[in-house]
């Protein structure tokens, strides 16, 4: 594998599927002899995991500027802690969401300003940004129908706030094309999978993390 490792990351709405995909990527990685780190936001670090709580588990009210900040803090240690230590060491490392959930919740959902939201991004991220992204798209209601328990702040949200949040995941898609790939959340967890796995060995081929006649699966 290359000096520098390949950061891959899972988008979508509430119930698209982004833990199965995410555990069934890291399995495909693993035979292909490539090292996985695999990781959440907000989440990844022990504070960032206590920032996790702050944000989806608390009852009272939050300005979407503080959400902003929290969820940024979070990354800044998720980022330095875990991401780039593990790229730096050669490894693949796929993340339950990052830089495009702020574009897309915050930005697209909560209408806060998307340049000054790219902005923070880059100086939370050092500029490390993720070289493909799979965003599972799927209904709203179809989303919330696979939810099971009691839902977080979030996810309490009205259903005009997620359709806005899953029409920015689109905006965001069409406005990266190279590094964005949408699939049919609607297709069966085996499905999304297969074609996840065609995009991401692709992916690994075209930046010499693998070898084509090496991994003919």
């Amino acid at each position: 594998m290359g000096r520098f490792g390949f950061f891959v990351t899972i988008e979508g709405i509430e119930g698209s599927g982004k833990s199965t995909l995410l555990y069934g990527l890291k399995e495909y990685v693993e035979s292909l002899g490539l090292e996985v780190v695999i990781t959440r936001e907000p989440g990844g670090t022990t504070f960032a995991e206590s920032v996790r709580q702050l944000i989806l588990h608390k009852d009272d009210d939050i300005d979407p500027w503080t959400e902003v900040f929290l969820l940024l803090a979070a990354r800044r240690e998720n980022v330095t802690k875990v991401i780039l230590p593990a790229l730096r060491d050669g490894k693949v490392v796929i993340s339950d969401r990052y830089t495009d959930s702020t574009l897309a919740y915050q930005g697209y959902g909560r209408g806060l300003p998307l340049k000054k939201l790219s902005l923070l991004n880059k100086m939370a991220t050092s500029k490390v940004f993720p070289r493909l992204t799979f965003i599972i798209d799927l209904p709203v209601e179809r989303g919330f129908g696979r939810k099971k328990g009691d839902l977080d702040r979030i996810e309490r949200e009205e259903l005009e706030f997620h359709e806005r949040v899953r029409n920015g995941y689109l905006l965001l898609a069409r406005k990266a094309k190279k590094r964005i790939k949408v699939l049919d959340g609607t297709k069966s967890p085996e499905e999304l999978l297969d074609e996840a796995k065609r995009i991401l060995k692709k992916a690994l081929i075209e930046k010499g993390k693998i070898r084509e006649k090496q991994y003919e699966g």
